[in-house]
């Protein structure tokens, strides 16, 4: 009897965790990035097309900070399931737009991340000020639903 019920629970181990391995990421939901920024993405159309809204936690602005739109579009899934995506965040209290690229990984407990890097482009008086327009940065999202 003891030999069964260990045999039991390495079986029941095994299964948990190679469904937590096997789990495909997937973007749809409501994400939260390390400075506490929230983006909720909505389900994938036919085209592998979204679309969502992103409130930021931090900007350099004195401008009050409201919820901006996005749309992006993933990369046809991999069979490992560690899909590549990309969306832009049209900000609607600053003159700048950002462009997010990543991908999505599930760990072996079936924790879901979002690896991403950024460009942020603001809008500056002349092609002189250019140099100073542009910043980059990257953010690691998790999932909160």
């Amino acid at each position: 009897m003891g030999n069964h019920s260990f045999l039991l629970v390495l079986t029941m181990a095994l299964l948990r965790l190679s469904t937590a391995s096997a789990r495909k990421c997937e973007l749809q939901g409501l994400w939260r990035n390390q400075l506490g920024s929230n983006m909720t993405l909505s389900a994938l159309d036919a085209t592998g097309g979204f679309t969502g809204s992103y409130h930021t936690a931090v900007a350099a602005t004195n401008k009050q900070i409201l919820v901006s739109p996005l749309k992006g579009v993933q990369q046809h899934p991999s069979a490992k399931g560690q899909v590549t995506f990309g969306f832009t965040v049209q900000w609607q209290f600053a003159d700048s737009i950002t462009v997010f690229v990543g991908q999505c990984f599930v760990d072996h407990r079936g924790k879901e991340t979002l690896e991403t890097t950024w460009l942020l482009r603001e809008e500056v008086p002349s092609r002189k000020d250019s140099w100073k327009a542009t910043r980059i940065g990257t953010n690691v999202f998790t999932r909160l639903k």
